[in-house]
Parts: C-alpha cells; sequence; structure tokens
C-alpha cells in the first residue's frame, strides 16, 4: 500500500499520486501568466499560490514563471521543497487551504518547464547501437565502434528547437544523397524519424574546469523527463560524415511538460547490464559503495494510438551519472537548465525498438498500422511517448507523455 493518505479524490494507486508529484509550468486556459504547477492525479497544483497561502519560505521558488529558481536552489532545497508539497496534499489540516489552488489539467495549457541551457544527447544503448552497426555496416566483424564500450558517445545539440509536449514538428527540409543519386538533392526529408530517450535536467551548476565525479549526480541532476529527439534520417546520412548529427536532428527535440525528481525514483533504481570491458577510473560504478546507476522504466512508443514498441530503459549500458561524468571530464562547466537525452532506448527483441530505423530495419519491413503501412513517418502522425517506473509499495509512478504531431514543411 502507498505510504500515504490520499485526499482530494485522487484514486489509489493513481500513478500520478503524492508519491510522484512531479513539476511542470502551467497557465489557466486564456491567461497569459505562467508559474510552477505540481501535477495530482488529473489536476495540477498552482505552488506558489499554495506557498504563499501557507506561509511558506519557498514562494520565492515556486511563485515564478520558470522551475529556472528551484532548479538552481540545489539539493537541499529540493527535497525541502518536495516534503512541504507532499504535506500540503496528503495532510489533512492543509486541505481547505489548498484546495481552491487546483486546476483541471484540461483547463491549463503547459509549458516548457525550463529555459534550456545546453543540450547533449548521448547514444547509451547497446541494443540499439548493435542494430544501427548492422544495418549500416553488415560486414563489420563488429557491430560496436571501437570506443563504444569505453566512454559514452555524444553530441552537443541545439538547444533553442526543445520544445514541449504537444508542439507540432515540422517536416525538416535539407540535402539528401541516396547511394542511387548522381548527386545531392534538396528537399523535404522523406525519412523522418523518431527516438525515444529519457532526458535528465541539471540543477545545480559547476564551476569551468571542475569535472563532475560519479558521487555527484544527486548534487546536479534535478530530475528527469521523457525525450523524443526527431531525426531526419536521410538528411543525417548525407551530412554526418565526419563530424557527426547537425540538420538532421536539429530542427526539433520534444520533452514531457512534466518533470519527475530524483526522489520520486528511489524504488526504480537499479543495476546496469554487466561490464564487459574494464573501465577508466572516471566511469568506473562497479565499486561496492556506487549505488546503481540505472532506473527501471518503462516506455511505450505510439504511432497514432497504437503501440509499435515497449523499450526499457533497465538495459541502457551508460548510466545519467556516467554520462555526466564524461560531458565534464575534460572540465567543461554544467548550467541550471542543461538537458541530456539518454540516446535512443532499446531493448533486445524486435518489439522493444527505440526508433522507426531499428523497427522497419531501415525501410526494409514496413509496420503495419491501423491507418496503413509505416517505414517512416507521414505528414499528420502523431507519435506519442509514455512511461512509468515502479514506486513505493507497488504503486507505479507515472513520467509525463510526450506528443508531437508531424506537419508539413515549407519546400
Amino acid at each position: 500500500m502507498p505510504p500515504f493518505d490520499v485526499p482530494f479524490d485522487v484514486p489509489e494507486g493513481d500513478p500520478f499520486g503524492p508519491h510522484n508529484l512531479p513539476y511542470g509550468v502551467f497557465s489557466p486556459t486564456g491567461s497569459s501568466d505562467r508559474t510552477v504547477g505540481v501535477r495530482l492525479g488529473d489536476h495540477v497544483l498552482d505552488a506558489g499560490a499554495a506557498a504563499a497561502a501557507l506561509g511558506s519560505p519557498y514562494v520565492s521558488l515556486l511563485a515564478r514563471p520558470s522551475l529556472g529558481p528551484l532548479l538552481a536552489a540545489g539539493r537541499t532545497a529540493w527535497s525541502d521543497v518536495r516534503r512541504a508539497l507532499t504535506a500540503w496534499v496528503t495532510v489533512p489540516a492543509h486541505q481547505e487551504a489548498v484546495a481552491g489552488f487546483f486546476h483541471p489539467l484540461s483547463s491549463v495549457d503547459l509549458h516548457l518547464p525550463f529555459e534550456v541551457a545546453d543540450y547533449v544527447d548521448f547514444y547509451a544503448s547497446e541494443n540499439h547501437a548493435r542494430n544501427v552497426g548492422q544495418i549500416f555496416r553488415p560486414d563489420a566483424a563488429d557491430s560496436l565502434t571501437p570506443n563504444w564500450k569505453h566512454l559514452p558517445i555524444g553530441y552537443h545539440g541545439r538547444a533553442g528547437t526543445v520544445v514541449v509536449s504537444g508542439t507540432d514538428v515540422v517536416r525538416p527540409s535539407g540535402q539528401r544523397k541516396a547511394p542511387s543519386d548522381a548527386s545531392p538533392v534538396f528537399g523535404p526529408s522523406v525519412r523522418l524519424d523518431i527516438e525515444a530517450e529519457v532526458g535528465f535536467v541539471v540543477g545545480t551548476p559547476s564551476e569551468l574546469g571542475r569535472p563532475v565525479g560519479l558521487d555527484g549526480f544527486r548534487e546536479h541532476v534535478f530530475g528527469l523527463c521523457l525525450l523524443n529527439d526527431w531525426s531526419a534520417r536521410d538528411i543525417q546520412a548525407w551530412e554526418y560524415v565526419p563530424l557527426g548529427p547537425f540538420l538532421g536532428k536539429s530542427f526539433a527535440t520534444s520533452v514531457s511538460a512534466w518533470i519527475t525528481p530524483l526522489d520520486a525514483l528511489e524504488e526504480a533504481r537499479v543495476a546496469p547490464p554487466e561490464r564487459t570491458h574494464e573501465l577508466l577510473p572516471y566511469l568506473d560504478d562497479t565499486a561496492s559503495d556506487v549505488e546503481p546507476g540505472g532506473y527501471d522504466l518503462r516506455i511505450s512508443v505510439a504511432v497514432n494510438g497504437h503501440v509499435v514498441s515497449e523499450p526499457p530503459f533497465s538495459t541502457m549500458y551508460w548510466t545519467a551519472a556516467q554520462q555526466l561524468a564524461h560531458m565534464t571530464v575534460n572540465g567543461a562547466s554544467l548550467r541550471t537548465g542543461d538537458l541530456y537525452g539518454s540516446g535512443t532506448v532499446s531493448g533486445p527483441s524486435a518489439g522493444e525498438r527505440g526508433s522507426l530505423l531499428e523497427l522497419t530495419w531501415n525501410g526494409r519491413d514496413a509496420l503495419e498500422l491501423p491507418d496503413g503501412k509505416r517505414t517512416f513517418l507521414e505528414d499528420g502522425d502523431v507519435v506519442t511517448l509514455s512511461a512509468w517506473a515502479p514506486g513505493p509499495g507497488g504503486v507505479r509512478v507515472g513520467l509525463g507523455e510526450v506528443t508531437g504531431r508531424v506537419v508539413p514543411g515549407e519546400v
């Protein structure tokens, strides 16, 4: 049983009950005023207004149009604010004071919850990396590149095109060249894809020139969200040699409107897959005093409401703590609002692949959907990522979904 008495008519076992309390930013429909909200069931609590009504010292962190001030406040403040919020929605004595600050989700607009400072995306699923290697290097002795098990591979993306769930995704145009083409052509991407990922949100910054070790993960990372790294495979294939992803990735990255704090996911911590290569000390998480770095997150990918894949995040070879350590080991600093993606989440079976590239084996095997076959996305297609994690007493912790609809681009 959950360790809470659940007030405000939230059904017992609701994945967005008081054991969860993800943060977002909302405005009542028709209003331009944005403020921090906390989700409880199918309602959102105006956290700043509740804090003011209760005389809380956290008004300065919560009565804001962005999560930025709370993110920057650091680990102690994150835990204190969470304890206060939990009390506000579970202690009967507070019910009358805060009940008037709940809004039905259907009556609010949700916004990008924080200003994205920098965006980094990784390539951390061995299953995904092997599938991609087999697709593009079928004759290679090893489908993984030689560096893959020695460091978390990643690239720097474009922070300005991170968008909140529900934002339409305009089909990008660019150069592409099929193997049979004599020369490149320009036009809308014809191989538009998705990547089911988990994003990690940095709160506390770090000093330039000082790497963040594995033990710094909890001090710097506030929480996580679902992330869809939209990918134009034809543009990507022509441009990425030798420098990596650029225009094939930078047109849009969708994130959930809800950021789940790490403190809500304690029951979901798991050990990552067994390491098959000895790691350098800054990445070595095999010591007995290093806490488990993986998360048991169960993701679903749906196209036009039809589930096509269920990737398990617990299979990810590189953890978020290792990714944080690697992207700062050269002295690069963290900023409040930095976002980094896990990379495509794929499991070992065909029904657990996190991209259409893998699900259709680069267009060879079309998916059978109720509204027709798909290899890559068509205009009008709606992609939705959803997920849950194990929580206290067997209850589920829901992660806010990520939805995006593909719309035609300008030719």
